[in-house]
Formats: C-alpha cells, structure tokens, sequence
C-alpha cells in the first residue's frame, strides 16, 4: 500500500498545541512503535526547525530521527531511508527541495520507499512536492507555478486560507491553464492518498475544508468533505 499525507498548513510547526494532524500521521503506520524520519531540505536544514520536530515526536511513541543534505547521517542514504517507517517532509522552499534532492539522488530514493510501503508525509513545500504541479513563492514573493515529482496526479495549492493571495493566485492560474486543475487544502487539513487515490480529508480545525479546483468553461470550486479530527462541542 502506497500512502501520502499532504498537509495544507498544521503540524507541529504552525499548531505546536493541536496534535491531531501529527497523531493521524503516526497512526497510519500501523506500527506500535514507527520510525519517523523529519527531511527539513526546503527550509535550508532548519536547526530551530528540525529541534521543534523533536520537541513535539520525542513525547509520542515514535523513533524519530532526521535526515539532513548538509550534513548526511549516513553515506548510503538508501538504507537510511528504507529503514524509515514514515517520511515527514518540511516546509520552504519548494525548488531548492526539488533542486537538492534531485541533485543527491534522494528523490528516487523517496519514490522506492514509497513504493515499499514508507508513509510519505509533509506539510507546504513537503505537500506541492509530491504532485505533478503547484504554485509556490519560492522563485520570489510571487505566487507561481512549479512542477514537482509527480507522485500524484495534478495540482496542489497548500495554506489555502492562511495566505490571502493563495486563493485568488491558485485559482486563476488554474483558469489560466497554467496549472492543471488540483486540490487546495487549508491550514490544519491533510489530504490522505492511498495508492494514489484521494480516500480521506482529515482536519485540525472544525472549520477548515479541502476543495477540488478546476477550468470546465469558468472557473470551479468544489468544497469537499473534511473530517475533523476533534470533538465538536455544541453550546
């Protein structure tokens, strides 16, 4: 079984106090005690990044451990990477990610774990990069397109509601046909592909949605349902 989680914003990172995304991950492993593995590359090896991953996956049952570009942990990082049970990419830049990982062979790596059964997981730049495309800031404070692996089919557009320009910016490059039509995810929303299959949408946040965009003509905008991963409290 092939698995990805693509997070449009959440995690440790943005919600240090609202666990469910991160849970949710740990639990698609199926294992008592995963190796999650943090990959910090679109943010430059982050150390204050990767030390809040630790933070928050230190107090789980878990075994975590990160892989850095800068500093490899081993020299054959194929094995490294295999003895992973999950693979939980970061934030950032979007191209140097693509431009490193491709450059260290790391991005062949991450397709065969994937296709060994290593749960793909990851949040912005970690959740554009499993798809074909998305729009990014990462050539400037522009919004644009990018390709990426190419994992899942079409587009993604993370933090759909958390910057304002995405929305507008997601939509008409869409319209525009600079994009392929794709799935845009709010902050705290996790998209859940099985065998490259949308089968879940999953959220942090009571109020936060996923939607299939897509050019039929006119612009489309399909909300599509979101399970919350809290209680609802009614008052």
């Amino acid at each position: 079984m092939k698995q990805i989680i693509a997070l449009g914003g959440g995690g440790f990172s943005m919600e240090p106090e609202n666990p469910l995304l991160d849970l949710y991950i740990l639990k698609q492993s199926l294992k008592e005690l995963p190796k999650i593995c943090f990959i910090p590359t679109a943010s430059g090896d982050s150390q204050s990044y990767t030390e809040q991953f630790y933070e928050f996956f230190n107090q789980q049952n878990c075994e975590p451990t990160h892989l850095s570009l800068f500093k490899p942990p081993v020299k054959d990082l194929e094995r490294f990477v295999l003895e992973q049970d999950i693979l939980y990419v970061g934030g950032g830049n979007t191209k140097n990610l693509l431009a490193l990982w491709r450059e260290w062979g790391l991005d062949g790596i991450i397709r065969k774990a994937w296709e060994q059964g290593v749960v793909l997981a990851g949040i912005s730049a970690g959740s554009i990069c499993w798809f074909e495309e998305g729009v990014t800031d990462s050539f400037s404070e522009d919004l644009e397109p990018i390709k990426a692996l190419g994992f899942l089919a079409g587009s993604n557009c993370p933090h759909y509601d958390g910057e304002e320009n995405r929305r507008p910016t997601y939509r008409r490059l869409v319209e525009e046909q600079k994009l392929q039509a794709g799935i845009a995810a709010d902050d705290g929303v996790a998209l859940h592909y099985v065998d490259q299959e949308l089968t879940e949408i999953v959220s942090s946040r009571s109020n936060a949605k996923a939607y299939r965009v897509s050019f039929d003509g006119e612009i489309k905008e399909a909300e599509l349902p979101t399970k919350f991963l809290g209680i609802v409290e009614n008052f």
